[in-house]
């Protein structure tokens, strides 16, 4: 392993932000529509390539994308998606039981799935809904945790596992898919019971969706496989869990809300505050994209990336100069595509520069990495800290 103490590094993940061409703006995605100067300038003299960050055959959720962007297989450490989210909220997840992603969600008197988000409840409104579906579920051997706006977490005896869940945001302005498999019957319970619970808690989330559930993992601390000390920005447990597994150190930002009004400047401070402290890499994460994709909202989508470009990428790059030399890599989880409104796991573009280096250069849209090889996700942060990992 080379020497990395007079290197800093920075992550960057504009979390779905990949794309497909659009009719709304005129036949362009939202990266290619976007005013992104800085990130232009970036990639002009970068690495700029496509990174396959969902393994095939995987689900191309932000837990794989995220493990993989950190520098872990998720073939060989994902365990499903609502145990790295447990261990966002400090929970240990015993061996006999295993941890559900349990979303506040809108469901159609017809059944169809309104919002997988509930509406996007306020932190205290949704802990006080949790807290009256635990209560009416305490008979039945579960625990619910409170999370952050309509993401929060069940924990049930372990046999719960063996159900087939469909994530909610797969099943927007469709009909939803229940629970099937030997566990069904139980999940199908437990959902029910907090359609009731919510009966009169006036938010649009009208009962909670079970899925993502699996045992918690074992990895090994960032800084063991990368040599360098690693610090985390986000507001999405997903992510804060996947650091507190890894042991990073997590940054807490006021303002950051994982929605579209979330504190950019704040997070892009905070990382440079934890660089200049002396941590050797920064993770800068936000969801904005991703809820924009989510949501087939087109405009909010390209708000986004101009937010990140100007909020910061502007402040980040200088700030990293002063800092001395600096390697970057940019890079979303997974596509959204707006007409999709969920996942896929197509490559997605990637950016990886070094400061003192001047690379091939490219233009980082999809349709310009379109013909470039796709690169092994899980392989970049390796490439990025010039580790052996």
């Amino acid at each position: 392993m080379v020497d990395n103490d007079e290197v800093k590094y920075v992550v960057c993940v504009p979390d779905g932000c990949a794309d497909e061409p659009l009719a709304e703006l005129d036949g362009k995605t939202p990266l290619e529509a976007a005013n992104l100067p800085n990130l232009a300038a970036l990639a002009a003299r970068a690495e700029v390539g496509r990174a396959a960050v969902i393994p095939e055959g995987m689900p191309p959720g932000s837990d794989v994308g995220n493990m993989s962007i950190f520098g872990y297989n998720p073939r060989e450490f994902h365990t499903g998606r609502a145990p790295i989210e447990a261990a966002a909220l400090g929970l240990r997840i015993g061996d006999d039981e295993v941890a559900f992603r349990a979303n506040l969600v809108t469901i159609g008197a017809d059944g169809t799935m309104v919002d997988f988000a509930g509406g996007h409840p306020q932190n205290d409104e949704a802990a006080e809904a949790i807290a009256a579906v635990d209560a009416a579920c305490a008979d039945v051997g579960v625990k619910f945790h409170p999370g952050v706006q309509y993401r929060h977490v069940m924990v049930a005896p372990a046999d719960w596992a063996d159900a087939e869940c469909v994530p909610p945001h797969d099943l927007t302005g469709q009909q939803a898919v229940w629970p099937t498999g030997a566990a069904a019957d139980k999940l199908t319970s437990v959902m029910q019971t907090s359609a009731a619970a919510m009966a009169d808690s006036g938010l649009a989330a009208n009962q909670v969706w079970l899925w993502g559930q699996g045992p918690q993992p074992s990895m090994p601390s960032f800084t063991d496989r990368f040599g360098t000390s690693a610090a985390l920005v986000t507001a999405v447990d997903l992510v804060r869990g996947l650091g507190v597994l890894t042991d990073m150190e997590i940054l807490h930002v006021e303002g950051a809300t994982g929605w579209y009004d979330t504190n950019y400047e704040g997070k892009r401070d905070a990382a440079l505050g934890a660089l200049r402290d002396g941590a050797d890499l920064a993770f800068i994460h936000v969801e904005a994209t991703d809820e924009a994709g989510h949501a087939g909202d087109v405009a909010a989508k390209v708000e986004a990336l101009e937010n990140w470009d100007s909020r910061i990428l502007a402040g980040l790059v200088e700030g990293l100069d002063e800092m001395g030399d600096w390697r970057m890599l940019l890079l979303p989880d997974h596509a959204t595509p707006l007409a999709l409104r969920t996942h896929t796991p197509d490559p997605v573009p990637y950016l990886l520069l070094d400061s003192t280096i001047d690379g091939p250069g490219g233009t980082y849209t999809e349709a310009g990495v379109a013909h470039s090889p796709a690169h092994v996700g899980f392989e970049l942060m390796a490439r990025l800290t010039q580790s052996a990992a």
